[in-house]
């Protein structure tokens, strides 16, 4: 059986890890990013990884996700926060190709989460598909016709810039904003809190908490459905880990997503949290890889 090595590069954490073709894991590791040390020592990491792998599999291919905006037909970081220094302009697919004479193919992590629903998650079976992630930011990708949707020139998704109530989408509804906004309310510093702490109070009736997280929800709801109307989603999926409150969200998202869409499309457009969490820039590499060396003709 096809092996192939499944690289999943975040700010925090590098997940890697051998995938076979039937999508389960041969193993499965992790090692922080140490982002501030800079593309360079990112990319060093990702050669070791795979000099390691080489050493004891026969691999098919090299899958990378990866932060940051990406050329996928050139496998090269085009722009990358400040987060990751030097992270921009870093040539990962010429040289992993050129180190070790393996077909290797790059997408930015987002979108590979969102493939990874699509195939084999909460969009699976969907034409149309839009996955949002909600966390510090709101990043999302749009999958069509089991492809990614990059726009015409690589920025298509970046649906957190929308304007919205003179704001931003991600100023507005990411979870992080949650986290601050309650913080304020009860005059507590914002490193004692976090999103568990917010959900575990809002469940115990505390009003500030409820408050906050159904300002979060309204919001929500009026961005994606607003990206609803432009797209015509068949699913909408959800990740970051605020999702994992699937429980307490669901209804609330549900609702107010009815609320800003007309009949007609609320209930064609089905609503599901991601699947795959922590595996899911893996699968999504994977993916990504067999869609692009489709794509050339291998």
């Amino acid at each position: 059986m096809k092996k192939y090595a499944c690289i999943d590069v975040g700010g925090t954490s590098i997940k890697y890890g051998i995938l076979k073709e039937d999508l389960t894991f041969e193993e499965r590791c992790e090692m922080d990013t140490h982002a501030k040390k800079g593309g360079a020592n990112i990319l060093n990491k990702v050669i070791n990884i795979v000099k390691n792998f080489k050493e004891k599999y026969k691999l098919e291919g090299i899958c990378i996700s990866t932060a940051g905006m990406v050329d996928c037909q050139r496998g090269e970081i085009i722009h990358s926060s400040s987060l990751i220094p030097n992270y921009t302009g870093t040539k990962i697919k010429e040289t992993l190709e050129k180190e070790f004479n393996i077909p290797c193919e790059v997408e930015n992590d987002v979108n590979c989460a969102a493939l990874a629903e699509h195939f084999v998650g909460g969009a699976k079976g969907s034409k149309v598909s839009l996955c949002l992630t909600i966390g510090t930011g709101i990043g999302s990708a749009i999958i069509i016709n089991d492809e990614v949707y990059h726009g015409a020139f690589g920025s298509a998704g970046e649906v957190g810039y929308m304007n919205m109530m003179g704001s931003t989408f991600q100023d507005l509804g990411a979870s992080s904003i949650l986290v601050k906004k309650v913080a304020a309310m009860k005059n507590i510093d914002i490193k004692d809190i976090n999103g568990k702490y917010i959900f575990e109070k809002a469940k115990l009736g505390d009003e500030d908490c409820i408050k906050a997280i159904d300002e979060m929800v309204e919001v929500l709801g009026e961005g994606i459905a607003n990206i609803c109307y432009i797209i015509n989603p068949d699913v909408v999926v959800l990740g970051g880990g605020i999702m994992a409150q699937k429980e307490y969200l669901y209804d609330k998202i549900r609702n107010s997503l009815d609320k800003n869409l007309i009949p007609f499309i609320a209930e064609k457009t089905k609503l599901k949290f991601a699947v795959h969490k922590n595996n899911a820039g893996m699968l999504g590499a994977y993916f990504n890889y067999k869609n692009m060396q489709k794509n050339r003709g291998f």
